[in-house]
This record gives structure tokens, sequence and C-alpha cells, in this order.
């Protein structure tokens, strides 16, 4: 029996772009989880990205994530590239700005797909795309009185 991929739920959703945002609350992964729910969907991939007690050996005091105005225009953007290259059902991404605390949630990413292997890898480019090119730059405090600043 051959198999083929012509079903309708196979293929990427026509909207597949769920929920983009900048927050300076808490995130919640209950939202984003059901942002990307999708009926034709075998498998969903989300990403949770939370604030370390260290970074390269210092222990971090404190955390502050903030972004250019162009942010969550770039995320969409950046979203849409990755569900054009993947059969996207859904997906949704969320990135917090403010000060931040250990243990917070920084970044929430989900996507959903026909099957598990494409919601890993579309999940994946995602979060590594997200992180490379969004105009969003972290300002950590070290306990030893140094800071830098992290971003794209």
């Amino acid at each position: 029996m051959e198999t083929t991929n012509d079903h309708p739920g196979e293929q990427a959703a026509q909207d597949p772009v769920k929920l983009i945002g900048i927050r300076d609350s808490a995130l919640s992964l209950d939202e984003v989880f059901r942002a990307v729910g999708d009926d034709a969907a075998g498998g969903t991939a989300l990403f949770v990205g939370t604030v370390r007690n260290h970074d390269g050996g210092a222990d971090v005091e404190e955390l502050g994530y903030s972004c250019h105005p162009s942010a969550e225009t770039e995320m969409r953007r950046i979203a849409e590239k990755v569900a054009a290259e993947f059969p996207v059902r859904a997906l949704a991404a969320v990135h917090r700005v403010g000060d931040l605390r250990v243990g917070d949630l920084a970044v929430v990413v989900a996507v959903s797909c026909p099957h598990r292997g494409e919601a890993f890898e579309a999940c994946r480019k995602l979060i590594d795309d997200l992180k490379h090119e969004v105009p969003i730059w972290k300002h950590q405090k070290f306990s030893d009185g140094t800071e830098e600043w992290v971003g794209a």
C-alpha cells in the first residue's frame, strides 16, 4: 500500500501563526499550548526558556530583558518563515521583558505539526532563530558586581 501526503491534515494550515507577543507580565504555558491546539496535529513541541541562576561561571543576581519596538514584528516574520519551511498546523511564541527572577519564564514557543519529528524540528528552528534575530537584550548583574548585556 502506497502512502500519500495529500490529505489536508498533512499540509500546513492556511494561517498557522496563532500567537505572537512581547509581554511585561508572567508568561503562561497553558495559553501557548492552547494556541497551538489543532485536530490535525499529531505532534506538538513546546520549548520553555527560564531564568537560570548562573551564566559563564558567574552567579546571576538580577536579570532584565528589554527590546526594540520592532521585536514583535521580527518575531512574526521569523514565525512566518518557520511556518513556510515546515507543515505547521499552529505556532505560538511569547517573550517576556522587564525584570525577572531566577526560575521565571523568559520565553515560551510551541509548534504543532502532523508528525512529531516535524514539530521538534520546527520548534527548534523557531527558538534558535528568535534568539539570534529578534532585537531583545538581556541585562545580567552578577554577584561579584559585574554585569553584561547579551542579545540579538
